[in-house]
């Protein structure tokens, strides 16, 4: 019996990954492609007066350079809502950055030429003997100088407060009042951004790094103003990317218009310092909040005010303090996320964008909150748990957030926990045990696959969705094997691609829900679509079976309440000469998703170890509790939900994009100095689910996890180092020079 849903099974894809079989965006074999290498600015702002690339264009093999002297105009690009996670307004026109348009600066490391050779060396030579001549003008790009003219972003209605915050506020008897600040951090995916571009006449074929191959799609027949369906975008694997390409990035339209001019193919890929300017960053964060409360623990009031950077040319919001206004049961609350132009490229999701941000100062402020009462953090955290949700009002269509305490309390031991900073110790270390909460949305967007099924018993799905690495081939194939009642290896997977049904970019955790709902509704409809054959034989055993009381297993078209009743696949389809069936199916969220409020939580539970003499923090235990739905396939799922861990931990204690203010320039642009943790860093880490049944968020009942697995571990870490300490360290990283 072939049922796959909710085993532990290992990736369909692994074997062609480790082996190189699996081709990414660089590795396309396309004859004839010259090599461009991309030439960075020097200054923050300003513009180029004079260009020289003479030299550059005598190096044996350089085919030409291009500046904003010699490449053409690119047209404007679709405001497209398939850019973003499902999260706010898109504003209404796309401004963002195109490469060689005009002599002006707007960052510094800006693309001011690109080399183009018969040889990557060639083109990457070539590109240092390129000269430029600068008219720099002043620059702000840090973030603590324009914060007091930050302003209500465009997209969306600003938020409303409820109740009365302020006066409940100045009536709470005991509050407090803080502020948390997140320096600027960078995505660090293991594959490069990079492109192989090709035209045949109008027709453009490009092989990209991308989380969404139509947004893609899109951004280049409006950049070079051909029809959509004369771009083609080919993306089958991604090598992570956590947002960073959730937008059409600018070397996609700079790597297609080099091929377009030069008539033949082209090939880009950054350099690792690249990467720090050529997509987004998670934006510099300034965060004040303020709680009011009873002495009872119960919350008043809330205030909760987030500041962060975006681009002068154009406006990005993360919704800092989206999240914060429906964790917490509490009548009078403000949540604005405010935005300030800054000369750097433009921010863009990075993985939880916003949540985990503002739940890193929510949930530090509930632990000073838990102290100021002498209240147990865990316990401050259940008298204020939020039944329904407090904005809306609306029924939540699942919530096991209270088991995920409880379960979590549990392995973790806080029963043991003394309350006072310092009080814990083993040997000359400093213990702390720290708590936070995590939340994300159940997302869910409309999406189409392709089901293929052959009268041999094997089948093939294909949607244009990306699988950037969370498992989507797995996830796909295995939710096809269970409702098609084949195996697994008989079930072959085709993704990333615009020449597939039309699919969302994979971000913001929706993918399972959106396009494993539409594999599961290809499914349904061709066990009916046989059923209906099957039926036009008078002596059929299916006769007067309704169709939702039907199922496929093991070559079988069964009844489900008599599996006697049955017949054969292959003796249906050969009956009616079918070497094989096709369905095409778009799943949308349903409309009685509006009646509940959708979440998914987690809660965390964390024990540092602190040296009093270093100052250096090592996390030694992390307890993971999420509630997201029904689990696809476990193994995967916990080893996101680890990745998450890590990432929360590298955000915690490490990561830092530095930049210095006097040249607005990122100092440590590489893998060298942007720390991110290593094995050494990592002790033991479980994670556990407690599945919730939930028939309302999509037919499967999921909700997503790549993004919730992180969001509550900064929180977590930062309070289990004031209890290890007595010392609260409000701005990440929580490095030692804090500490001492």
């Amino acid at each position: 019996m072939a049922r796959y849903i909710g085993k532990e099974m290992s990736r369909v894809d692994g074997v062609a990954k480790v082996t190189g079989k699996a081709k990414y965006a660089a590795e396309f074999a396309v004859p004839n492609v010259a090599y461009g290498f991309i030439v960075n600015g020097s200054i923050a702002k300003g513009a180029i007066t004079a260009i020289d690339t003479q030299e550059a264009e005598r190096v044996a093999g350089v085919i030409r350079v291009f500046t904003h002297l010699n490449t053409p105009k690119l047209g404007p690009k679709p405001a497209s809502n398939e850019q973003a996670p499902p999260r706010g307004a898109q504003e209404e026109e796309d401004k963002s950055f195109r490469a060689l348009q005009s002599e002006r600066i707007f960052f510094n490391a800006q693309p001011i030429a690109l080399v183009i050779a018969e040889t990557y060396e060639a083109a990457r030579f070539a590109a240092r003997l390129v000269k430029v001549t600068y008219s720099p003008e002043p620059h702000v790009t840090d973030t603590e100088t324009v914060r007091e003219g930050a302003r209500q972003p465009k997209q969306g209605p600003p938020p409303k407060p409820r109740g009365n915050p302020e006066e409940a506020m100045r009536n709470a008897p005991v509050k407090i009042e803080a502020e948390y600040r997140i320096p600027i951090e960078h995505h660090n995916p293991m594959e490069p951004h990079g492109a192989i571009a090709l035209w045949q006449d109008e027709k453009l074929t490009i092989f990209d790094k991308t989380q969404g191959v139509y947004s893609l799609r899109e951004h280049l027949a409006s950049t070079f103003g051909v029809p959509p369906e004369n771009v083609s975008v080919v993306s089958p694997f991604v090598g992570g990317a956590f947002g960073s390409s959730l937008r059409p990035n600018y070397y996609p339209a700079l790597t297609a218009m080099a091929a377009r001019e030069l008539k033949r193919p082209v090939k880009v890929v950054y350099t690792r310092t690249q990467m720090y300017t050529g997509h987004g960053y998670r934006p510099y964060t300034i965060q004040k909040i303020a709680l009011g409360a009873e002495q009872s623990g119960k919350l008043s009031a809330m205030i909760h005010e987030a500041v962060h950077n975006t681009s002068a040319t154009e406006e990005f919001n993360d919704n800092t303090t989206n999240f914060t206004r429906q964790v917490y049961a509490c009548p009078n609350l403000f949540a604005p996320t405010r935005i300030t132009n800054t000369d750097l490229s433009t921010p863009v999701w990075m993985r939880a964008p916003g949540a985990v941000s503002g739940m890193f100062a929510l949930e530090c402020a509930m632990d000073e909150l838990a102290y100021e009462l002498n209240i147990d953090p865990l316990e401050l955290r259940l008298i204020n748990y939020a039944d329904v949700d407090p904005e809306s009002g609306k029924p939540w269509s699942s919530k096991a957030l209270r088991e995920c305490y409880r379960l979590g309390a549990e392995k973790f031991g806080w029963k043991d926990r003394k309350m006072e900073p310092r009080s814990m110790r083993d040997g000359r270390f400093l213990v702390g045990w720290g708590t936070a909460t995590g939340v994300w949305g159940a997302f869910q967007r409309p999406a189409s696959a392709t089901i293929t099924l052959r009268a041999n018993g094997t089948a093939n799905v294909a949607s244009a969705t990306s699988d950037i690495g969370p498992g989507t081939y797995t996830m796909m194939a295995m939710i096809a094997a269970e409702y098609l009642g084949v195996k697994l290896e008989q079930v072959n997977c085709e993704l990333g691609d615009t020449k597939f049904p039309r699919a969302p970019s994979q971000g913001g955790s929706q993918t399972t829900s959106s396009v494993g709902s539409a594999v599961y509704g290809c499914a349904l409809a061709i066990g009916a679509k046989l059923l209906e054959l099957a039926n036009q034989d008078a002596k059929s055993p299916l006769k007067d079976t309704a169709a939702d009381d039907i199922e496929m297993l093991d070559g079988r078209l069964q009844r489900k309440s008599d599996t006697s009743r049955f017949v054969r696949i292959a003796d249906v389809m050969k009956r009616h000469r079918l070497a094989e069936m096709t369905e095409t199916h778009e799943s949308k969220p349903s409309p009685e998703r509006q009646k509940y409020a959708l979440l998914a939580h987690g809660a965390q539970f964390v024990e540092v170890k602190v040296d009093p003499d270093l100052g250096t923090v090592h996390v030694t235990r992390v307890n993971e509790l999420t509630a997201c739905g029904k689990i696809i396939n476990p193994k995967a799922s916990h080893s996101q939900e680890i990745g998450g861990v890590v990432w929360g931990i590298g955000m915690a204690l490490q990561e830092a994009t530095e930049i210095d203010h006097r040249y607005g320039r990122i100092m440590n642009p590489n893998l060298q100095h942007y720390h991110v943790p290593v094995n050494a860093d990592i002790h033991a880490i479980e994670t556990s689910f407690v599945e919730e049944d939930d028939k309302i968020v999509n037919p499967l009942g999921v909700k997503g996890m790549g993004e919730l697995g992180m969001v509550g571990i900064p929180a977590a870490i930062a309070n289990a180092v004031f209890h290890a300490t007595g010392k609260r360290v409000r701005e990440l990283p929580i490095t030692p020079d804090k500490l001492l």
